[in-house]
């Protein structure tokens, strides 16, 4: 019986993981569409972050945003997709896990959400400002702070739809929550 839990908790994190690549690899094939912050994307896999932080232990939402970060760089990016994408995940899921502490009567998921949105745009500047060896990039943050708000109340009125209409997702953030 336990052996069949682990099996089923192994092909959740595994399916996850699998649709937040497939989620970023398609979203890169979309052309950016905020012409007043180049590069700036909705970042759709961060959908999975977030039913993932709801339905999943620590170390299994770690497991799934390392995973999903270091294969969809592999299979649709290069060595800086990595950087950036890392650093932004990094900030983004520290971010989340401390909000979310807060409660749900404090923060809702959207909340939640909306940090990571700002949180993985910072994260992003930062490695770019290591790059370019200037924190001026970091004047590039209001713009994208914007931009991280909106994507973020995006993202989380998706998931949480999501965690609320899929049963199999209600299930496993009903076991989260217990």
């Amino acid at each position: 019986m336990k052996q069949n839990l682990t099996l089923k908790k192994m092909l959740f994190i595994s399916l996850l993981t699998a649709q937040g690549i497939i989620l970023s690899l398609l979203e890169q094939a979309i052309p950016f569409p905020f012409a007043f912050a180049p590069g700036a994307k909705l970042g759709v896999a961060n959908i999975i972050t977030v039913i993932g932080l709801y339905t999943l232990s620590l170390q299994e939402v770690v497991l799934v945003v390392l995973l999903r970060t270091l294969l969809t760089a592999l299979l649709g990016g290069t060595f800086s997709t990595l950087l950036y994408s890392s650093a932004g995940a990094t900030f983004s899921l520290l971010g989340m896990l401390l909000i979310k502490q807060l409660g749900p009567k404090r923060v809702s998921l959207i909340g939640v959400s909306a940090t990571g949105g700002i949180l993985h745009n910072f994260g992003q500047l930062v490695i770019a400002s290591f790059i370019a060896k200037s924190w001026t990039v970091l004047l590039y943050l209001p713009a994208m702070s914007i931009v991280g708000i909106f994507a973020g109340i995006a993202i989380g009125i998706s998931a949480n739809y999501a965690l609320n209409h899929v049963k199999i997702l209600k299930t496993y953030r009903e076991k989260q929550e217990m």
